[in-house]
């Protein structure tokens, strides 16, 4: 047997040889650890989902809470000073599960609103003598330069899945979630707000409907029997950034004709779901 015969081995490699082979090479920065992940997902040792997780994890450790948390102008509060009624109303329209609960102004921060925590007073009818104070669970508080994978271990161990954001004075500068910081390493979550995929509108309930900023122009118009112009925009997230005049960030509102259109999700480059909450009815249920 020759040398260059030796050198050749007929069995195929196994994943372990083929990691093994990834990593002959040890990397000495992030940059070069990531040039190998993707040289190993071409070579079929990971999947593109798998590349796709620990790059959002490598990227989560070098981003800070201010990178994604919610605005303190976009972030939905709950008045210390509201009865049981108005606040149920409030977290119906706002479509959340857990709310901020201030005193004076959005700095008083008093704690945490659990919208599952009023159920038992609505069914029981018992909010005569409702006192928020009662049901309201402890905040915590975050800096604002706090790095999201510290403060990942930090939500895990706490059991907690919102945060308020401070500045360095101390003064609220928004609010993050688990989800916010989990959706920069798995990617987007989906939930029971979320258009399934076969699908471009879903009836939340009698005014209110969630609707993927992709929705047809001419699908919109039949299912809501209105009738935009098609002339520009072929889609509805078009017309809405239309009427913005910018890209807009989660939480921002806009009447367009019988409508109050609410971003849900937005990125940097396109609105991606809006919620369609019908004036007309609102003010036929006020009548």
């Amino acid at each position: 047997m020759t040398d260059d015969q030796s050198s050749i081995d007929p069995r195929p490699r196994s994943w372990i040889d083929k990691i093994a082979q990834v990593f002959s090479d040890e990397p000495t920065d992030t940059k070069s650890l990531l040039e190998l992940l993707r040289n190993a997902q071409q070579d079929q040792v990971l999947d593109a989902d798998a590349l796709s997780i620990i790059e959002g994890a490598l990227q989560v450790s070098s981003m800070q809470v201010r990178d994604i948390m919610i605005p303190r102008s976009q972030v939905v509060t709950v008045s210390s000073k509201l009865s049981a009624n108005e606040i149920v109303e409030l977290i119906t329209q706002a479509s959340h599960s857990r709310f901020p609960v201030i005193g004076e102004n959005v700095d008083n921060v008093m704690g945490i609103l659990l919208a599952k925590d009023l159920l038992p007073l609505v069914l029981n009818k018992s909010t005569d003598k409702f006192d928020i104070k009662d049901v309201v669970r402890p905040a915590t508080f975050v800096p604002e330069s706090k790095h999201l994978n510290v403060l990942l271990r930090e939500f895990r161990e706490t059991r907690q899945h919102m945060a308020i954001v401070i500045d360095e004075y101390g003064s609220v500068c928004g609010a993050v979630t688990i989800e916010d910081v989990l959706e920069q390493i798995v990617g987007e979550i989906e939930d029971e707000h979320d258009v399934d995929d076969d699908s471009y509108i879903k009836k939340f309930d009698e005014e209110n409907h969630i609707v993927k900023a992709l929705t047809p122009v001419d699908e919109f118009n039949e299912y809501f029997k209105t009738d935009f112009s098609e002339q520009e925009f072929t889609t509805i997230g078009g017309l809405v950034l239309q009427q913005l005049g910018h890209i807009p960030e989660r939480g921002e509102t806009v009447n367009i004709g019988p409508f109050l259109i609410t971003i849900l999700n937005a990125d940097s480059r396109q609105i991606k779901l809006i919620k369609v909450t019908s004036t007309l009815a609102s003010n036929r249920k006020k009548l």
